[in-house]
C-alpha cells in the first residue's frame, strides 16, 4: 500500500474520532446541564455515524487526500431555554468539543510516551502506529484551536457570546449571523494561509510540550 493511501486513511481515522468525540462532548454537556435535546435526538452516543454529516466528511476526505485534514460533523441542536443559565451554558456546551479535542490530544501523547519501540518499524522508520499517534496529537489540536476561533459557526463565536457583557454579546451575535459565514469560507477557501499562521503556532507550541522528550 502506497504511503498517500496510508496517510489518507489514519488522516480519515482520526479525524471520524475525534469529531465523533467533539459531538458527543456537546451533547453529554447539554445534557447534563439540563436540556434534553441531544438525548432525545440520539446523540449521546460514540457511535460515529450518529454524529457524521454527509457533507462534512466528503470535506474530510478530500482534504485529507490534499493533505491538511478539515471536516465536520453534524451540529448538536440545543434548546438554551432548558438550561438554568442560558448564556453560560451555552458557553460551557460550545467549549465541551475543542475540550475533548484538546484531551484526545493528551491521550495521543501519553500513548505514545509508553509505545516504545512500536513507534518505529524493523529499519528504524516511523511506524504505521507511530504516524497515526503522532496524527492524534495534532490533528486534535488543531481541530481544538480551530473551533475556537470567534467567527459563526465555530464553538468559539458561542464562548465569546458568553463571555461578553450583554449588549456587545447581541451586537456581536447580530453581525455573527449575518457575515459569520462568509468570513468561515474565506478563512476556509481564501485566506488558508493566514488561518494557518493564527493556529499552526500554537498547536506546534502545545504538540512540543506534550511529546517533549520523545524521540520522534
Amino acid at each position: 500500500m502506497s504511503g498517500d493511501i496510508v496517510m489518507f486513511i489514519i488522516r480519515m481515522s482520526v479525524l471520524v474520532l475525534a469529531i465523533t468525540v467533539h459531538e458527543f462532548a456537546h451533547a453529554y454537556s447539554a445534557d447534563r446541564l439540563g436540556d434534553d435535546t441531544p438525548r432525545r435526538q440520539g446523540r449521546i452516543s460514540l457511535l460515529p455515524p450518529d454524529h457524521l454529516d454527509p457533507l462534512g466528511t466528503i470535506m474530510m476526505a478530500v482534504s485529507s487526500w490534499i493533505g491538511f485534514g478539515i471536516g465536520w460533523g453534524k451540529p448538536v441542536l440545543t434548546n438554551p431555554n432548558n438550561f438554568r443559565n442560558p448564556r453560560r451554558d451555552q458557553g460551557i456546551v460550545a467549549i465541551a468539543g475543542p475540550a475533548s479535542n484538546m484531551l484526545q490530544a493528551v491521550v495521543f501523547a501519553l500513548i505514545i510516551r509508553f509505545a516504545g519501540g512500536a513507534m518505529r518499524d524493523d529499519v528504524g522508520m516511523i511506524s504505521t502506529l507511530g504516524l497515526f499517534l503522532l496524527s492524534g496529537v495534532t490533528i486534535n489540536l488543531a481541530l481544538a484551536f480551530f473551533n475556537l476561533l470567534p467567527v459563526t459557526p465555530l464553538d468559539g463565536s458561542w464562548v465569546t457570546s458568553a463571555l461578553l457583557p450583554y449588549n456587545l454579546a447581541a451586537r456581536y451575535q447580530m453581525w455573527m449571523s449575518r457575515y459569520g459565514a462568509i468570513v468561515f469560507l474565506l478563512l476556509i477557501f481564501v485566506f488558508r494561509d493566514f488561518l494557518s499562521a493564527v493556529i499552526g503556532p500554537p498547536v506546534f507550541y502545545l504538540r512540543g510540550i506534550l511529546l517533549h522528550g520523545v524521540d520522534i
